[in-house]
Formats: structure tokens, sequence, C-alpha cells
């Protein structure tokens, strides 16, 4: 199976192949370097009019592809590391996300900027954070994140082709991950359905019977720890869990998580951003709105803390599968 990695940089080639109006913008992104993470590599090679190497300034990266999404192009842009999405707070607030609206619907901003986000490389705290929440609740903004369970190159064209401004996350983690299929490994006896497209939502049901204890919602990397917590969950506890994976952050598609939540009535969240207003206490508050009988919920995400350097101290302020056990534990009201 393709790599996360693989699929992201076969997807560049063939959106700027199909379309030429399709520009990549970023640092350090021509071969034979091909970007610090290679998602661009070959690019430049096979497009060199259109892969532009830019400065060392986000917000004049992503305010010059703002430009050029107005002028009609489709602009992709790279920010070499997401805790950067900082420095373009201004761009895409201010101006990408609200000019469809400040201008009646005569313009459009088809601007991608995808930053890749996430600790667990021992990068430190300016290197290692998952600021994505930041941009939650952003009007005329979507926010969207690749995992392993659908492709990730058709979820990136998908960004390419949509109208409005798309802040495309990448963690670190997941681009030497090859894809899932099912009925691979432990995928093979659980069901997978799938929402909102273009922007897929997943349902995985970690469960032998009609009953299921526990939704676990997550997005991106996220994924792979709680799937194998769920796995833990199922075969040490006999717990049976709903995961409901998002696609996209923002704006939300509840569909498939309310319908989980209707069988389990238990939710827990888990995320890599801090703790405190994050994207699980939204969804956790979107939840009890609807009014689902009997809601608990437990929310597992990245203490708040910077993310430190040393080995040990990265993984203890970060989520991870024990955290997730634990909570899901609690949840059912069994001893930890």
């Amino acid at each position: 199976m393709p790599t996360v990695l693989e699929r992201l940089n076969s997807a560049l080639h063939h959106a700027m192949q199909t379309d030429e109006r399709v520009y990549v913008l970023g640092e350090d992104i021509l071969d034979p370097y091909g970007g610090a993470f290679k998602v661009t590599r070959g690019l430049s090679t096979k497009f060199p009019e259109r892969v532009l190497t830019t400065p060392i300034s986000e917000a004049a990266i992503v305010g010059v592809a703002s430009g050029m999404a107005l002028r009609g192009l489709r602009p992709v842009a790279e920010i070499m590391f997401g805790d950067f999405v900082t420095l373009i707070a201004d761009q895409v607030i201010n101006h990408a996300a609200k000019f469809r609206w400040m201008y009646n619907d005569q313009v459009r901003v088809p601007i991608v900027v995808r930053a890749p986000m996430g600790g667990r490389r021992g990068y430190g705290p300016t290197h290692s954070q998952s600021l994505e929440k930041l941009f939650l609740g952003v009007p005329g903004l979507k926010v969207v994140a690749p995992n392993t369970l659908g492709d990730p190159g058709q979820l990136l064209e998908a960004a390419i082709a949509d109208d409005d401004p798309v802040l495309f996350v990448e963690h670190k983690l997941l681009y030497p991950r090859p894809l899932l299929e099912q009925g691979q490994d432990d995928l093979a006896d659980f069901s997978i359905t799938q929402s909102g497209a273009p922007f897929t939502n997943y349902v995985l049901r970690f469960t032998f019977s009609h009953t299921s204890h526990l939704t676990i919602a997550t997005y991106g990397y996220n994924f792979e720890l709680a799937r194998a917590a769920a796995l833990d969950l199922l075969m040490e506890h006999e717990i049976f869990a709903e995961l409901v994976v998002f696609s996209q952050l923002n704006p939300f598609d509840l569909t498939s998580l309310f319908e989980s939540l209707t069988r389990t009535h238990r939710l827990l969240t888990v995320e890599e951003g801090t703790l405190t207003l994050g994207w699980g206490a939204e969804i956790a508050a979107r939840a009890a709105e609807a009014g689902i009988d009997g809601l608990r919920v437990r929310r597992v995400a990245a203490l708040d803390l910077p993310i430190a350097n040393a080995r040990t101290l990265e993984e203890a302020i970060l989520p991870s599968q024990e955290m997730i056990v634990k909570a899901a534990l609690e949840l059912e009201g069994r001893q930890v």
C-alpha cells in the first residue's frame, strides 16, 4: 500500500498535470530537496514555472497565494512547520476567509494551506505543536485533516478543487504510514462506513455483536492511537468501541457522531492539541446540546504545557494509548 506521503505527493503531481491553474509555493520546496518532509519532491523538475520557492515569510507566502487565488489561480501554500500558522492568521482570518462574504459572492479565494503539525519527533516547543484549534470556527475557512483510513491524495485534490480556502493539517507521523484497507489485519472483522463527502468522516465499529459501549471521536494521527486503544479495550476489557474519525474539522458534520452516540451514550474525544478550549470541548458541547439521553463525556488531549524536547517529557505531555484506555475505563465505571 502507498504511504500518506506518497499519496500527497502524487496528488500534487496529478493536480498540476490536469489543471494549469495549480501553483505550489513554499520554503525550500525545489528539487533536489523537495521540502522539509518531501511532499513536494519532483514538482519543480516537472513544473518549473509553477513551483515557486519563497523567502522565509509565512505571511508573505499566504498573502501572495491569496492574491493569486483572487485572480483565478489555485495555489497550494506550504508552511514548513505548522507552528508558524500563527504568522498567517491575519492573511487567512481577516482576508482570505472573508472576501467571498465581503464582496457579495463576486470573488472566491481557492487557496490550500498545507501545514505539517504535531509532535513526537523531539523538535521542541516551537516545532511540535498542534495549533489547528486556533482556526476552528473561522467563518469561510474549512479545516481538513487526512488519516490512514481514507486516501489523503483524494482529500488534498478535493481541497484544491474547493472554491473556498482550506487549511490542510498533516500530522508529521502520518507521512511514512501506509494506508489501511478494509479487510486487512485488525480491520478484517470490523465495519467501516463513510459520510460527509468529499471531506469524508469514517466510522469503525470494534465489536462482534450489536452492542457498543463507547464512541471515540478523533482525527488525523490520533486515529492510530485510538485504534490501538480500541483493540486493547476489546481484547482485554470486553469494551466494544465505535471510532468516528473526522476528516473535516470545520465546519462540523456531526451526523455520524450522533448516530453512534444514540447507541453508546458515552463520548471520548481524542486530540493532540491542548485540552483547554479544544476541538474535543466543542464536540462534547455539540453532543450535549443534541440532547442525547444519559450522555457521559471524557476528553483526552495534550496537557496545557509547551511541548518539551526531552522524549520522556514529550511523551508525558502528549496523549497516549494508555491515556485513552484509562479514560474509557473511567467512562464505563471500571476501576483503573
